[in-house]
């Protein structure tokens, strides 16, 4: 699985639509996710409309990037779960076989915190009019990647530890 070595963040987007069944492949992956207790939390909004996408990108001062993607994914959780101190993992879980995915299809996105600071919370929760049940935990926007960068080799040996 190269993807895990290849997927970098990415910023700069085509202006060009994801077809619906790239977008149905990225969800299958999200939903693929293990989770505490096979709770399966997460919520997902997939976001293409320009006026929400600039709204969600004043959510937090990092998230400039979503008014100019094609599309975003916001994961949220139910917070009417058994194990809810777990739903930032699985949600995480979650978001990282999304990135996965989007790599293997020749796309890219990025990961932007918006849990636990609660004024990024709030915010997203207006924009997309969430229920009380449900708690925002990111936001990727996503699509064709305007530019090609390489990623780096990142394994640091001096942070390996072997226990025998």
């Amino acid at each position: 699985m190269n993807e895990i070595f290849t997927r970098i963040s990415v910023r700069h987007f085509e202006e060009k639509e994801v077809d619906s069944e790239k977008v149905r492949g990225i969800l299958q992956a999200g939903f693929s996710a293990p989770s505490a207790l096979n709770q399966r939390p997460w919520e997902f909004f997939v976001v293409t409309n320009k006026e929400t996408l600039k709204s969600l990108s004043k959510t937090s001062p990092y998230a400039g990037t979503v008014a100019k993607a094609p599309a975003a994914i916001v994961i949220c959780y139910r917070k009417d779960i058994k194990a809810v101190e777990f739903a930032h993992i699985d949600c995480a879980i979650a978001a990282e076989n999304i990135l996965l995915e989007l790599e293997s299809l020749g796309l890219g996105g990025v990961f932007l915190a918006v849990a636990p600071l609660e004024e990024r919370i709030n915010a997203v929760k207006q924009v997309l009019s969430l229920s009380e049940n449900l708690e925002p935990f990111n936001i990727i926007p996503f699509g064709y990647p305007k530019n090609k960068r390489t990623p780096k080799d990142r394994f640091e040996e001096n942070r390996v530890h072997y226990i025998s």
